[in-house]
C-alpha cells in the first residue's frame, strides 16, 4: 500500500507547487543588498547586556542604562541606512534628532502600555525612565566623541575602539549608578 501524499499528489504536481517559492527565495538571495550597522557589535552588546539586566533582576535604573543605549546603536544604525540613499542623513544633528526621537518613542510606549514599574524615583523620574535617558546621554556623547577622534586622527588607534569606548561607557555608568542608589540615595 502506497503513502497517502503519494497517492494523492506525484513529484511533477510537488515541483509545480514549489518551484515558485524556490524561484522567490533564489530571487531574494541574489538581491540582496548589504546593510552596514552603525556598529553592529555595540548593537549586540547593548542587546546582550539588557538581555542579562532583565533575567538577572537588576535594578530598573541601570536596565534603563542598557536601554538608552540600545536605542542609540538602533537609532544610529537607521541613520546609516537612511544615509546611504541621501547623504543629507549623515549629519551628526540628525543623528542626534533620530536619537531623541527613538528614545522619546520609546519612553511613550513603555508609559503606553504600562511597562514602568512604580517602585522608586531618582531625581523624579520613574527609574527605568531615569536610566534609559542617562544612557542615552552618556551613550551619544561617547559616540560622537569617538567619532571626533576618529575624524581628527583619521584612524583608530586600536582595533574594536567603538565597542571598547562604547560598552565601557555602558558598564561605567552601570557601575555609578549602581553606587549612586546603593550609597547615596
Amino acid at each position: 500500500m502506497e503513502p497517502l501524499l503519494l497517492t494523492r499528489f506525484n513529484i511533477k504536481d510537488m515541483a509545480v507547487l514549489i518551484m515558485p517559492f524556490f524561484i522567490l527565495f533564489i530571487f531574494l538571495f541574489i538581491s540582496v543588498t548589504p546593510i552596514y550597522a552603525h556598529c553592529p557589535l555595540c548593537v549586540a552588546g547593548a542587546g546582550v547586556g539588557l538581555t542579562f539586566s532583565r533575567l538577572l533582576g537588576i535594578n530598573d535604573s541601570i536596565t534603563g542604562v542598557w536601554i538608552g543605549a540600545f536605542i542609540g546603536a538602533l537609532a544610529f544604525w537607521f541613520q546609516r541606512i537612511l544615509g546611504a540613499k541621501n547623504k543629507l542623513f549623515f549629519k551628526p544633528s540628525t543623528g542626534v534628532f533620530l536619537y531623541t526621537l527613538f528614545l522619546l518613542a520609546t519612553i511613550w510606549s513603555f508609559y503606553k502600555f504600562d511597562l514602568v514599574a512604580r517602585h522608586g524615583e531618582i531625581f523624579g523620574f520613574h527609574k527605568l525612565t531615569f536610566g534609559m535617558v542617562v544612557g542615552s546621554i552618556v551613550y551619544c556623547l561617547v559616540d560622537l566623541l569617538n567619532t571626533y577622534i576618529k575624524r581628527k586622527s583619521g584612524k583608530s588607534f586600536f582595533p574594536y575602539q567603538s565597542i571598547v569606548f562604547s560598552l565601557s561607557s555602558i558598564v561605567l555608568t552601570s557601575v555609578g549608578i549602581y553606587i549612586l542608589i546603593n550609597y547615596y540615595i
